[in-house]
């Protein structure tokens, strides 16, 4: 099977596909880009990705960008890992529900604080939109508490009984909170998630 090669930067939701890759037991190579230095805006990798984001994964087929994508085509090229509900259409959708939540609002809401400059070129306009990030990262964590991880009792996970790769966005997600002004403990069924995601075997070889 060919090795795939996954560009990352640490403290990014790179860190999700990482664990994806390890949990799945798939061959690949990381190759760290250093944000403050720019380089994914050099020429040799907006070549690979003209987005200049991270993560991309480069497979035999092509380049793939996005996070949510990415950990979708890990599932189903490994599904020997069971890492997503491939069988099951609702269950699958809901999964997928779950990342565009944190794809599209709750990385958003992130974003405006060590990126507010995105946005706004006024320091004054910058500084008010990352006051306010972490009421809407309260905002967005009392979502997931209350109807992402309300059915505890089904089993340990996002999805039940079964670790996917929504476990380990989540996790990703759940481990910027600290430095947006929040404390985790704040919703208990989250912190408790990213306590047993962080116990994972795989999860601490993707860390390390």
């Amino acid at each position: 099977m060919s090795t795939l090669t996954l560009y990352y930067a640490p403290g990014t939701c790179a860190q999700a596909v990482r664990i994806a890759l390890h949990e799945a037991g798939a061959p690949h190579e990381l190759v760290r880009l250093d944000l403050a230095a720019n380089e994914q805006r050099s020429p040799s990798y907006l070549a690979i990705n003209p987005k200049g984001r991270v993560p991309a994964l480069v497979t035999e087929h092509g380049v793939l960008s996005e996070t949510s994508a990415l950990l979708l085509y890990v599932a189903q090229r490994f599904p020997q890992a069971r890492l997503a509900p491939l069988d099951d259409p609702f269950a699958l959708a809901r999964m997928q529900e779950l990342h565009s939540f944190l794809a599209s609002t709750v990385h958003i809401a992130h974003a405006h604080r060590p990126r507010a400059s995105r946005w706004a070129d006024e320091p004054e306009a910058q500084a008010a939109m990352q006051r306010k990030v972490p009421a809407n990262m309260r905002e967005c964590f009392a979502v997931i508490e209350r109807h992402y991880l309300a059915n505890q009792d089904k089993g340990p996970w996002v999805m039940g009984e079964q670790f996917t790769v929504a476990d380990g966005y989540l996790f990703t997600v759940a481990g910027w909170l600290k430095s947006d002004g929040v404390d985790i403990n704040e919703f208990a069924r989250v912190a408790a998630h990213s306590r047993r995601v962080a116990e994972r075997p795989a999860v601490q070889r993707a860390l390390a």
